[in-house]
């Protein structure tokens, strides 16, 4: 978790307010993250409990993507949960965390402060993921993971441009209505 954004300190006394939308946010980008590439190693290690660990988050995976088996195979005969499109897409919502992170959502390019029309160029960004899917059902070209991985970073970028500052913007609450 990025320091000053998920935990804010208090003016008024010297400890910490969880900011619980941000913390949990983090918490599930880490997942998704980290989840597909150490599903493999879990699943190979031969330990008693990490190949349940790693079924756990192969399920996950299936429930995810729509090309589950397309992963890339980092432990073989072990792949990763989900296809590199879906972690393109992921990689995109991480990069645009920590662009937050660094610039605390101070920018031309968070769409969420351009209300509706950010909305709506950010759906139209977001396309670029069905549309390359639709396009390799249609056969128009094959599966390739350096096809398919720019189209889900610019799918996750454009989602993180968007709901990054709604998730983890500052709400200033004027002190006698603190809780």
């Amino acid at each position: 978790m990025l320091p000053g954004l998920v935990f804010k300190k208090s003016s008024s006394t010297q400890h910490f307010q969880i900011r619980w939308v941000s913390a949990i946010a983090d918490f599930l980008l880490a997942g998704m993250v980290v989840g597909p590439l150490v599903a493999p190693f879990l699943a190979a290690s031969g330990l008693p409990i990490l190949p349940v660990i790693a079924n756990i988050i192969y399920f996950m995976g299936v429930h995810v993507c729509p090309q589950p088996d397309m992963g890339v195979a980092l432990s073989p005969p072990y792949i990763m949960a989900v296809c590199m499109r879906c972690y393109g897409t992921v990689t995109g919502l991480l990069i645009t965390r920590l662009l937050y992170g660094v610039t605390g959502g101070k920018g031309f390019y968070w769409l969420s402060q351009y209300g509706w029309s950010g909305a709506a160029l950010a759906s139209v960004l977001m396309m670029a993921y069905p549309l390359e899917l639709a396009a390799e059902v249609l056969g128009w070209w094959n599966f390739h993971n350096y096809v398919v991985t720019p189209f889900g970073l610019i799918t996750g970028l454009a989602w993180g441009l968007f709901t990054m500052p709604i998730l983890h913007e500052w709400r200033r609450v004027p002190i006698h209505e603190k809780f």
